[in-house]
């Protein structure tokens, strides 16, 4: 899988659907303003930093215009975009290629999803699921988190929930949020997460081309809601005490200057607006002081944060757009502080992502780190929006700049580390995804980290993968230690292995048992041509041997040519939509040769079962675990598994093994969560 698909997917603490990951945000405190005596030596200062840094702010400005020039989005979306194929939790490697535009969009409010590493669509294998692919230079990956996601979405009655999904910024706290002096109980604007991803593949990033806006669509992929407090909180004991003190001395931002500070009563006024969730008034308030003070970057900044809020209560792309814009012109008054700069370049950069504009996002993640060089944290979130499309050199590049001035950064560290690994530089990757989550930085407690240090650790032959696979389990990325899928719906039923009469599907089962000769005899009839049909497995979970798969059905859909090779299989299963219609899954021939082992490895959702007929099968030699039990497949006979459990697979015969595999919904999903449920 792509780096791209599971990093765009954060990891969410808890399951939620897009509509109701809408109606929760992440705020922080309002930041109240410097004392009235502090004016002077205040504006003295300011126009000191100002001095240096409007030049670059202007290229800035004029470099974002050129983006969104280059980007411009239909105002009413109607594309929908698709999760990556291949099934390997990798988010950081994962590797499809597609522009992350819908689905990581609505996910992205909270938790960048795009921005997540879940964006592409590579060819899920076998017993696979959790494959680690090999990340090519040119990778570019598909926005899955194209893998996909709607920007703005109804909410969903069930919830997707990648255990690990989202993928959380490298800032430990969200955009500053103006006005502390308000009302406390208020909460202030929302904190966007990067990440998920969500699985890289790579590919040569194209030039900044328009990117549309996601159609208005539900996404089931969770995403983290815990703010980025409770976050560093949560993980207080396990941070120095150093790093616990620079955070206590954090400077509150200056959003105004010193003129704005004359009419800071009538700018908290329409903020209170904004905090009370009295949006409409918000925008007309502020829309009041930008005619009175058309030269105010921070009521400019207000109205932007309340076209913000008022886009997500409409669920409304239009209105986003015109924040973006609003963003835009509050950065790029001559005015503006510092901090409001970062701020808003910051908030803007989000909200490109989340609306799958991720060449946008890069571009003012840029800028940013132009204008503010020392800031780590901006660093890490460029990282980041590299990773997002596919350019996991530049992504590299920028965590070893990271590390170079702080070797301790946790955020950079799994970050390289993940990067590393899906070089397939396995044991290079180890020491920096341990000491990164061992820091507790905030953007380091997420699933897919602990996954590929288990997993890395596994390959290496080291049993301690299990104490991070359990400490997973019990931060609440895993369902178990040996239950590792990341995409899941809570409360599906749970064990490694079924009975055919247990799944409910006896009529399926019925049939290719019945015909398991005609289905093996076309298999057969393909693998004899010397077309080479069968695709080896590209997912990086062979340790060594050959092994092929000829794919009819992926994520719901038919591979009308495939098909037409193998008339009569195709047309068994025509008749069972728990398989054809199973989006997050495939149905495929696998032929393995002689000498093959496949790595411990899990899929990457709960949401479907597992069949393999067996076709050809050796007397001895070819066995299959799944967690602690281990069986052997037999001509013209179904095994049920759930791919979702740690499986592993020997051929250790003297000859091929041919399987058909056909994967199926969870018996316990509705029609409406299979309908709806976003594809892998």
């Amino acid at each position: 899988m792509s780096l791209v698909f599971y990093y765009c997917s954060s990891s969410p603490k808890s399951d939620e659907s897009p509509g109701e990951v809408a109606s929760k945000k992440n705020r922080t405190k309002g930041v109240k303003e410097r004392p009235v005596s502090l004016v002077k030596r205040e504006a003295k200062e300011e126009y000191a930093v100002k001095e240096q840094i409007e030049p670059i702010v202007e290229e800035v400005i004029q470099t974002t215009e050129l983006t969104e020039e280059e980007e411009q989005l239909p105002s009413n979306p109607s594309q929908e975009q698709q999760a990556p194929e291949g099934e390997s939790p990798d988010a950081v490697g994962a590797p499809a290629k597609s522009e992350d535009t819908t689905e990581e969009a609505f996910e992205g409010k909270l938790a960048v999803e795009a921005g997540s590493f879940e964006a592409e669509a590579a060819v899920e294998v076998e017993e696979t699921a959790v494959p680690l692919p090999p990340i090519p230079d040119d990778f570019v990956p598909d926005d899955s988190r194209d893998e996909a996601t709607q920007p703005y979405e109804e909410s969903k009655q069930f919830t997707d929930r990648p255990g690990s999904q989202e993928i959380q910024e490298a800032e430990p706290e969200s955009v500053p949020e103006p006005d502390a002096d308000l009302e406390p109980e208020v909460e202030s604007v929302p904190e966007l997460d990067a990440e998920s991803v969500p699985q890289l593949k790579s590919e040569a990033v194209p030039e900044l081309e328009a990117e549309p806006v996601p159609e208005l669509k539900e996404e089931p992929v969770a995403v983290e809601e815990k703010t980025t407090q409770e976050d560093s909180e949560g993980n207080a004991e396990d941070q120095p005490e150093d790093m616990l003190k620079y955070k206590a001395k954090k400077k509150k931002p200056k959003l105004l200057n010193k003129f704005e500070k004359t009419i800071k009563t009538e700018i908290d006024a329409a903020e209170k607006l904004r905090k009370k969730g009295k949006v409409e008034e918000a925008v007309r308030a502020f829309d009041t002081l930008v005619q009175q003070y058309p030269q105010s970057p921070r009521c400019r900044y207000g109205k932007a944060l309340a076209e913000d809020d008022l886009a997500e209560k409409m669920r409304s792309n239009d209105m986003l757009l015109k924040a973006l814009s609003t963003y835009k012109e509050a950065s790029a008054l001559p005015n503006a502080t510092p901090d409001l700069i970062k701020a808003t370049l910051k908030k803007r950069a989000e909200r490109q992502q989340f609306l799958g504009r991720q060449r946008g996002a890069l571009a003012t993640l840029q800028k940013l780190v132009q204008i503010f060089p020392e800031d780590m944290a901006l660093k890490n979130d460029l990282g980041v929006a590299h990773l997002l499309i596919g350019d996991n050199k530049s992504a590299k590049r920028v965590y070893e700049e990271v590390l170079a001035i702080a070797p301790s950064n946790g955020f950079a560290k799994v970050h390289y580390g993940f990067i590393l690994k899906s070089e397939n530089k396995i044991a290079e990757s180890i020491p920096f995804l341990r000491d990164g989550l061992e820091s507790g930085d905030p953007g380091t407690d997420d699933g897919r980290f602990y996954f590929h240090l288990g997993d890395a650790l596994q390959r290496m032959g080291d049993d301690s993968a299990y104490k991070w696979y359990e400490r997973g389990h019990q931060r609440g990325h895993f369902a178990s230690v040996w239950q590792r899928s990341l995409y899941n719906v809570d409360g599906l039923k749970a064990q490694p292995w079924w009975t055919p009469k247990d799944t409910g599907y006896m009529d399926l089962v019925k049939t290719l048992e019945r015909n398991w000769r005609t289905i093996r005899d076309e298999a057969l009839s393909v693998m004899d041509k010397t077309t080479g049909l069968f695709v080896p497995e590209e997912e990086n979970l062979r340790e060594k041997g050959e092994w092929g798969q000829f794919t009819l059905w992926q994520q719901g859909k038919k591979a009308g040519e495939s098909c037409r090779s193998v008339p009569k299989t195709c047309g068994l299963l025509e008749h069972y939509p728990e398989a054809t219609g199973c989006k997050r899954g495939q149905i495929k021939f696998s032929v393995m040769q002689p000498g093959t082992h496949v790595w411990p490895h899990t899929g990457p959702t709960n949401c479907r079962l597992r069949m393999h007929l067996g076709l050809v099968i050796p007397k001895t030699g070819c066995k299959i675990r799944c967690t602690n039990d281990t069986r052997a497949w037999e001509e013209g006979k179904v095994l049920v598994f759930d791919d979702s459990f740690e499986h592993e697979v020997w051929q250790d015969a003297d000859s091929y093994r041919l399987i058909f595999i056909v994967d199926v919904w969870h018996p316990e999903l509705t029609q409406y969560q299979r309908q709806t449920l976003s594809p892998i």
